[in-house]
C-alpha cells in the first residue's frame, strides 16, 4: 500500500481469488462461491482505491453477489454519509481514521439507518473506538485482516460472532476464515507456540498461491482456541534504539489512550548517539489543547518502557497518507527532516 515506500506490484492469480472468494462466500453466507449470484436491489459499497486490495475485492465480492457498486473517489464524511442515505446499504466499509472522523462529525443517527453492520481493514481498529460507535449509534463494527498477497481476508468478524462473542474477545480482528491454517511462530528459531503465546503469525491456504507451503508474515500475533486472532503490531518497522527493539505499534496504542490525542503515528529517525529513536505526531481532538510535551513524555514513562518513550513530538493537523488513508511513514520521516526534528 506504499505505507513504509513506494507502493509495489503483487501478482495475483485467478486461482488465487477463487480460493480467497470460495472461503469468503462460505464465511459469509454459508454457500458456495460456484452458485450463481442472484440479482438483488443491495449495494456494496466501495471506498478503498482500486489500486488496493481492498477496492478489488469490494467490487468482485459485488459482482459474485448480484449487487450495484458504489465507488467514492475520495473519502470525506460527507461525501460517505451521502453515499449512504443515497443507497441505503446494509453494510457500509470504512478504515480507522475514517471511523474517527464520522464520530467527531456527530453524524445523524438517521442518516445511518440503513445499517446493519460496518467493515473495517488496512489498519489496527481501536476496541474503544467500536465501543464508542456501537454506543452511539448501535452499529458493530467488524474488523477483518487481509493483505494484498493473500488476495483477500484471512480473518474476520462476522455479525454473528460480534453479536455474541465481542466482549469476550474484543481487540482481535476476527475469526480465522475455515479454509486457512494458521499458527504463531517463536521469530527466533519458528517453533510453533502455543495458544495465547505472542509470536509471528503463518499462515497456509490455496489463495496464497504458494503451492500450499506456510507463509510468515511480519505480523506480531496471538491465535487463540477458538481461532481468533489478534495482531500487535509488525516486525518489519521497529526502531533499533541503541540496541533495544521498539515496536511503533506498542506506543500507538498507548498514545491514542491520551484524553487530548485523537490519532497519532509514530516513526523511527536518526540518531547520531543511539542510531535511531521514535519520533510522534500527533493529532489532537477537536477541542483539546496542545498538552505541554513534557507532561506528555511523563505521562508515556507511566505506560511504557522508558527505551519507548517518543524523543521528538509533532503536533499537526493531519498526517501524510497513503492512498489507502494508512499514515506514510516516508511522508512523517520526511515531515520530521524538514522541521529539522
Amino acid at each position: 500500500s506504499g505505507t513504509t515506500g513506494n507502493p509495489k506490484r503483487v501478482p495475483l492469480s485467478r486461482s488465487a481469488f477463487d480460493a480467497s472468494f470460495r472461503g469468503f462466500t462460505k464465511y459469509e453466507r454459508g454457500r458456495s462461491f460456484d452458485d450463481p449470484p442472484k440479482l438483488n436491489s443491495g449495494c456494496t459499497m466501495v471506498v478503498n482505491p482500486l489500486t488496493h486490495i481492498g477496492g478489488i475485492y469490494g467490487c468482485i465480492a459485488a459482482l459474485a453477489a448480484g449487487r450495484k457498486i458504489a465507488l467514492l473517489e475520495k473519502f470525506s464524511v460527507d461525501a460517505w454519509v451521502d453515499i449512504v442515505k443515497r443507497n441505503k446499504p446494509a453494510v457500509a466499509p470504512a478504515v480507522p481514521s475514517a471511523v474517527r472522523m464520522l464520530l467527531d462529525a456527530d453524524v445523524d443517527p438517521e442518516d445511518l439507518a440503513s445499517l446493519r453492520a460496518m467493515i473495517s481493514g488496512t489498519a489496527p481498529l481501536p476496541a474503544d473506538l467500536v465501543d464508542a460507535f456501537l454506543e452511539k449509534y448501535g452499529i458493530p463494527i467488524c474488523s477483518n485482516y487481509g493483505a494484498t498477497e493473500f488476495a483477500g481476508a484471512i480473518a474476520g468478524w462476522t455479525i454473528d460472532d460480534f453479536r455474541s462473542l465481542w466482549k469476550q474477545k474484543r481487540g482481535a480482528v476476527g475469526r480465522v476464515h475455515s479454509d486457512i491454517e494458521a499458527r504463531i511462530v517463536d521469530p527466533d528459531t519458528g517453533t510453533i507456540l502455543s495458544s495465547g503465546k505472542e509470536g509471528l503469525l503463518e499462515i497456509k491456504g490455496e489463495q496464497l498461491n504458494n503451492d500450499m507451503q506456510w507463509l510468515r508474515t511480519t505480523d506480531r500475533a496471538v491465535l487463540d482456541d477458538d481461532r481468533f486472532l489478534y495482531i500487535k503490531g509488525r516486525a518489519d518497522n521497529a526502531i533499533i534504539r541503541g540496541g533495544f527493539k521498539v515496536h511503533p505499534d506498542d506506543i500507538i496504542r498507548v498514545l491514542n489512550d491520551h484524553p487530548a490525542v485523537l490519532e497519532s503515528a509514530v516513526v523511527g529517525v536518526p540518531d547520531e548517539r543511539l542510531g535511531a529513536v521514535p519520533a510522534a505526531a500527533i493529532i489532537l481532538k477537536e477541542s483539546a489543547d496542545e498538552p505541554p510535551i513534557d507532561e506528555l513524555k511523563v505521562w508515556l514513562k507511566s505506560r511504557l518502557i522508558a527505551y519507548q518513550v517518543p524523543v521528538h513530538f509533532r503536533y499537526v493537523a493531519d498526517f501524510p497518507r497513503t492512498p489507502s488513508m494508512k499514515p506514510s511513514a516516508m511522508g512523517l520521516q520526511s515531515l520530521f527532516e524538514r522541521e529539522g526534528l
